[in-house]
């Protein structure tokens, strides 16, 4: 199925930038996808445009009461020169998830599927294809109806936004050292933990700020409730290898359904190595790493798609992980994962989805 849709290509392209000096989300390409809604009338006017700014009014509800959700994936260049897309429907399915949860319009995710493919065709050029690049993609909704009204807004926007990336691993795959973070709350059960949207996000700047300021890459979250539950990485969900089995916690309101994280799940099942989902405590991973079963830990996310952990600082306590060493299992996976998603290796699972030039 192919949608129609209205393209009006930029005058003027941009130069590429060098892949060497690539940071994220700071160069944009020459396009953008753009969608209207209206409640009279759906989901309205797709268009691939030049990238501009928006025009929104001031008062638009999304300033004022934050209803807005996005996604991130991305797309590689393939061995054959082909753009390659790893698990897409998976993203517009949890962006739906993430609509119902905030009150927006769901979207059409085929038809939305196929608009990305379009704007994807006509910036093909900007997929870098130097080891560990990709091209990102933001599709993102937001309420702009001018109202200061407390209540779901009545107009939306949606867009597609491409921003090509460097390497996460320029040097290597290294481990990090994670903070525990065992004050602030970044969600709760009944609240938008489980949806991927900006408050979520900024909720966790301070914690992460005193983080790295204590020379920790990332925050470690915990419930909200009783902070004994280990719940989710900032940007990625958490698994740890003990005792020879992969464990990871169970989903809830508050931790985000990852993409990587179901991935990582069904190709540990497809390796038959063991892997359960459980609510899992700080304490019991303390008292596997004193009695020396702690074996691995990792995060996984669009980002990074493995991060392995090499040390976890809990209160008064720091655990060195596998000799702050990236373990064999998080190896595999990283390896295995970003093969499959540039095609340089067989798809058992029909993970990809290729775009043929």
């Amino acid at each position: 199925m192919e949608a129609t849709i209205a393209i009006t290509e930029a005058e003027h392209k941009k130069t590429k930038p060098d892949p060497e000096t690539l940071q994220f989300g700071k160069t944009f390409t020459d396009h953008m996808f753009t969608m209207e809604y209206t409640e009279e009338k759906g989901w309205i006017y797709p268009e691939i445009k030049p990238y501009a700014p928006v025009e929104i009014d001031p008062a638009a509800m999304v300033f004022h009461y934050s209803q807005s959700v996005f996604e991130g994936l991305k797309a590689y260049k393939g061995p054959e020169g082909d753009i390659i897309l790893f698990r897409p429907e998976e993203n517009f399915k949890r962006m739906n998830r993430s609509n119902r949860r905030l009150r927006i319009p769901p979207i059409n995710e085929e038809l939305v599927l196929d608009y990305l493919r379009q704007l994807l065709e006509l910036e093909k050029d900007w997929v870098p294809s130097a080891e560990g690049t990709s091209l990102y993609i933001r599709p993102f909704v937001i309420a702009t109806e001018p109202s200061l009204q407390v209540a779901p807004a009545r107009s939306y926007k949606f867009l597609i936004i491409l921003s090509p990336v460097g390497s996460y691993y320029p040097e290597g795959i290294h481990p990090v050292s994670i903070m525990v973070e065992d004050h602030f709350t970044r969600a709760a059960r009944g609240g938008t933990g489980t949806a991927k949207t900006g408050g979520n996000y900024s909720s966790g700047y301070t914690a992460q700020s005193k983080a790295s300021s204590e020379g920790h890459a990332q925050v470690l979250w915990l419930d909200g409730v009783e902070k004994k539950y280990i719940e989710e990485v900032g940007s990625m969900n958490v698994f740890f290898k003990i005792d020879g089995e992969i464990v990871t916690p169970e989903l809830n309101d508050s931790i985000l359904e990852g993409i990587t994280r179901k991935s990582v799940i069904e190709l540990l099942e497809y390796w038959n190595i063991p892997v359960v989902e459980k609510r899992i405590t700080m304490q019991e991973i303390l008292k596997a790493y004193d009695e020396g079963r702690l074996e691995e830990a990792f995060g996984s996310g669009t980002a990074a798609v493995i991060s392995p952990i090499g040390e976890l600082h809990w209160k008064e306590h720091t655990l060195i992980v596998n000799g702050r060493d990236t373990g064999e299992t998080t190896k595999s996976l990283y390896q295995t994962l970003t093969s499959i998603q540039t095609g340089k290796e067989d798809d058992p699972f029909n993970w990809t989805t290729k775009i043929k030039l």
